[in-house]
C-alpha cells in the first residue's frame, strides 16, 4: 500500500474511532442536560412540577393557545403545621406525596397539570372545559380530605388534612404570577377566612382580605400594590 493510501486510511480509522469514543460522552452530557433541566423544573420531594416548571407549562399554553381560558387553582392545607408537630417531617413529607398524587390525578382527569409551588401550597392549571368552577374545586376539597394512611413509630396510623382553595378563571394571554395565581390567591384567603376545608372563585373587585385574617405575606403577595388595589 502507498504511502498516501496508508495516510488515508490511518486518518479514518482515526475518525471512526474518535467517534466511537465520543458517542458515549455526548449521550452522557446529553444525558446529564435533561437530568438538570428536569431538576430545574421539578419539586424533588414530590415529583411533581415546581413553581418555575409551572411557569414553562404556562408559557407553553400562552404561545400554543393565547386566547385560551384556564382555570387557575391555587391550593393550601390548613394547619399543616399540626401533622408535623404530631407525627414528624418525615410523616408530614408523606402527607404532602400523597395530597400532591391526588391533585395530580384530578389535574390530568380534567386534561391539565399541577404543582407544588412551596411548603404545603400546590396550584393547577385545568382548561375550562366546563364553567362550573365550584364542582372543580369541590373535587378538589374532597378528595385531599380523604384520610391518608402512615406508618408512624412503627405503628399505622391515619391523617386526615383538609384544604383551602381558591379558583380564578383567566385568560393564558395574562402573567401567570401577576395576574391567574394572584387572583387564586385571593379567593384562597376568602376561603381560609370563612374556615377550613372551604373554597372560594375569584370575582371582579375581589381583594385581598384584612391582614388579620391571612396566614402572612407570600413572596408574590410583597410583589403586588399594598394599597388595597383591585386585582
Amino acid at each position: 500500500m502507498s504511502l498516501p493510501l496508508i495516510m488515508i486510511a490511518t486518518t479514518v480509522v482515526a475518525l471512526a474511532l474518535g467517534r466511537l469514543t465520543a458517542c458515549p460522552t455526548i449521550h452522557g452530557l446529553r444525558t446529564q442536560l435533561a437530568d438538570a433541566t428536569s431538576a430545574m423544573l421539578h419539586d424533588p420531594l414530590t415529583g411533581m412540577l415546581n413553581r418555575a416548571g409551572l411557569q414553562a407549562a404556562h408559557a407553553t399554553l400562552a404561545t400554543t393557545a393565547p386566547a385560551r381560558p384556564i382555570i387557575v387553582a391555587l391550593i393550601d392545607l390548613d394547619d399543616f403545621k399540626h401533622v408535623n408537630d404530631t407525627h414528624g417531617h418525615d410523616r408530614g413529607d408523606d402527607v404532602l406525596i400523597e395530597v400532591g398524587d391526588r391533585i395530580t390525578d384530578i389535574a390530568a382527569l380534567h386534561g391539565g397539570t399541577a404543582a407544588r409551588l412551596a411548603g404545603d401550597e400546590y396550584a393547577a392549571l385545568l382548561p375550562a372545559r366546563t364553567d362550573d368552577l365550584d364542582r372543580i374545586a369541590d373535587t378538589f376539597a374532597t378528595i385531599i380530605s380523604q384520610p391518608v394512611a402512615l406508618t408512624a413509630d412503627g405503628s399505622p396510623a391515619t391523617v386526615t388534612i383538609t384544604a383551602s382553595v381558591g379558583l380564578a378563571l383567566v385568560d393564558t394571554s395574562g402573567p401567570l404570577t401577576e395576574v391567574a395565581l394572584h387572583r387564586a390567591d385571593i379567593a384562597m384567603y376568602h376561603a381560609k377566612r370563612h374556615g377550613r376545608n372551604r373554597h372560594a372563585i375569584y370575582q371582579p373587585g375581589m381583594t385581598m382580605p384584612p391582614d388579620q385574617h391571612r396566614r402572612g405575606h407570600r413572596l408574590r403577595d410583597r410583589r403586588q400594590p399594598s394599597d388595597g388595589a383591585r386585582a
